[in-house]
């Protein structure tokens, strides 16, 4: 699992060690129920769904964790993990705290590494510079990020800070490698 802060490069880094890792890994999709962005296509970035749909799955556990936050449910489809898990892959899910010890309750064996920002102020000039909120939402990310980044040095084994993208990149990678007892 990994987790991070909103703004704080995450998905670059997920996205980025499953290309690298290839056939072996396997980056979970999560589902929601926030508004799709011009640049984003269904299956891509997320699953896009009506609430009604979203909350008759949490009905039907049907997700391995969810959550709602900034009044929207995120959630990851417990059928697709248990698939790419029992086809011997590692997956990689890009989670929120609350969700990443979620999912460790039901997988305990599960690796946590949370991406922290080399600054307050820079994960801040990131979300400034993402252009995806306003300002009220941006307060709003960055008060979260610092309970999460609490949380995460409680809950998480590994932190990884991605002052550097390339660094940050290799550092996951070693730690997927070592956790799956492939390091060179």
């Amino acid at each position: 699992m990994i987790s991070g802060p909103s703004g704080v490069g995450k998905s670059t880094i997920c996205r980025e060690v499953v290309k690298r890792l290839g056939d072996q890994a396997y980056l979970s999709v999560s589902m929601t129920t926030r508004q799709k962005a011009p640049t984003e296509t269904g299956g891509g970035e997320y699953w896009f769904v009506p609430r009604d749909e979203f909350e008759r799955r949490i009905a039907e556990e049907k997700f391995l964790e969810y959550a709602e936050v900034f009044g929207n449910f995120y959630g990851t489809p417990r059928d697709k993990v248990d698939q790419q898990l029992a086809a011997g892959k590692t997956v990689i899910l890009e989670i929120d705290v609350q969700g990443g010890r979620q999912a460790k309750a039901i997988y305990p064996a599960t690796k946590m590494i949370f991406i922290l920002p080399p600054s307050h102020k820079e994960l801040e000039k990131r979300m400034q510079d993402r252009g995806r909120e306003d300002a009220a939402s941006s307060v709003s990310r960055l008060n979260m990020a610092s309970s999460e980044i609490a949380a995460a040095w409680r809950y998480y084994e590994y932190m990884v800070i991605n002052s550097n993208l390339e660094q940050a990149i290799n550092e996951v990678i070693d730690i997927i490698q070592k956790e799956n007892g492939d390091q060179k």
